[in-house]
């Protein structure tokens, strides 16, 4: 198994034998849009080495797995990563799991979230172009069904549609990860 690559089971846990499928992959006719989803920093996460961790982030949707580089060292890592999804069902969650990472053994879990991106492909809806520059479309509060930490606004910036939030990690004694969705409409595909 490649290195980085987590090996330890989990619910989010990818097998040997999956594939990772990508945008080409899928068929356009089902294709709403691109999810770009920004990992901006974690936040005081687990340590998992004897004073720290090497930290790198997997986020999945469906068949898709992406992941960021690891940062070594750091419980406050700053990855500014762009990690995009093929979107063909906005009801599909985002998975989102952060390992440390281990050169002689296998890769311990820090925590992990669900992301449902559903609130954000409704706010897409309203086609907000003529917009002023910060409008909030749309607020989604914290609770018991997501890891928002706080309450998280879409909004429409610089002529696109975003959503900045801090998740909560789970199945982990401490740490948050910070990140920005983005939509990315794609020519030809299946309007939402």
């Amino acid at each position: 198994m490649a290195a980085g690559s987590p090996r330890n089971e989990s619910p989010m846990q990818e097998h040997p034998s999956s594939s990772v499928v990508g945008p080409t992959d899928m068929g356009l006719d089902k294709l709403l849009g691109l999810l770009r989803i920004r990992i901006k920093r974690g936040l005081n996460l687990a340590v998992r080495d004897v004073r720290s961790s090497d930290p790198y982030v997997v986020v999945r949707m469906g068949t898709q797995r992406m992941k960021t580089r690891v940062i070594r060292k750091d419980v406050n890592p700053e990855w500014n990563e762009d990690l995009t999804l093929s979107v063909t069902n906005p009801e599909e969650p985002v998975f989102i799991e952060v390992y440390d990472h281990d050169t002689f053994s296998m890769d311990d879990s820090m925590g992990n979230a669900e992301l449902d991106i559903q609130p954000f492909v409704e706010a897409l809806k309203i086609h907000p172009k003529g917009l002023p520059n910060g409008t909030r479309i749309k607020t989604i509060q914290p609770s018991r069904s997501n890891c928002l930490v706080e309450e998280s606004s879409v909004v429409w910036r610089d002529g696109k549609i975003m959503q900045d939030m801090c998740l909560r990690l789970k199945n982990v004694e401490c740490g948050e990860l910070q990140l920005q969705l983005q939509w990315v409409d794609l020519p030809g595909s299946k309007a939402l």
